[in-house]
């Protein structure tokens, strides 16, 4: 995969038995890291996701693109398609990633957001939800999560518990996903807003509404960790 501006590199994230694939970036003086969500049937070489981390990474952010699931859990499609909507188990798995990487000496002393798409925005939530019960003043800290066309409906109990300030963005022609996402805004207790694209469909494939999408979470991440008082 060709290098992105800020020097990606592929990593293989070991949780136990398991083992994931990913790319990482850090730019020079990064403020914050953002860990990436996939929805399902996406990972972590989404031109859309690369496209945001891009953006992220401009505006001073390390970014985590992982697979959710393990190389032999997508080649057994057939089999393990069901782990793909398990939203505890996504969860889980992105909070033990974010261990990982706060276990890194490059990463350790960065707060770290969450950026879902689809099916990873519930398991972002449910994540964030558990970093602000589980872990320890010397932990990774969520400073904020972006949902973009994401199901934050699906976190169901966790969204009462999330503390990070959290931005659902929706394209405007998604009206399906739109009222999903109301109805997870009225339910959210910590800081949120809902942003709509206008003209934008599910996948944001129309002209310019990506770019849209990626620098409000931009500028959603960079108010926020700047409020948290992230390192630069």
């Amino acid at each position: 995969m060709a290098a992105t501006a800020a020097n990606a590199v592929q990593v293989d994230i070991a949780l136990g038995a398991l083992q994931l694939r990913g790319v990482y970036a850090r730019p020079a003086g990064a403020r914050g890291a953002v860990l990436f969500a996939h929805g399902s049937g996406s990972g972590r070489l989404s031109p859309r996701n690369h496209f945001v981390a891009r953006v992220l990474q401009d505006a001073g952010f390390a970014t985590l693109l992982f697979d959710l699931l393990t190389d032999e859990e997508q080649w057994r499609e057939r089999e393990t398609r069901h782990l793909r909507f398990d939203i505890a188990l996504l969860g889980a798995r992105l909070l033990a990633t974010t261990r990982w990487l706060h276990a890194r000496a490059d990463a350790a002393s960065l707060p770290v957001g969450y950026f879902g798409a689809s099916t990873g925005a519930a398991a972002a939530l449910v994540a964030a939800a558990e970093v602000a019960s589980s872990f320890d003043a010397g932990g990774p800290r969520v400073f904020a999560v972006v949902s973009r066309g994401g199901r934050p409906d699906l976190a169901d109990g966790a969204l009462e518990l999330v503390c990070a300030p959290t931005l659902l963005v929706v394209g405007s022609e998604d009206h399906e996903v739109l009222e999903l996402n109301r109805r997870a805004l009225a339910r959210l207790l910590c800081e949120k807003a809902l942003a709509l694209v206008p003209g934008a469909s599910h996948l944001f494939e129309e002209p310019g509404t990506l770019a849209q999408a990626a620098q409000l979470a931009a500028d959603w991440f960079a108010r926020h960790v700047d409020a948290a008082g992230g390192a630069r």
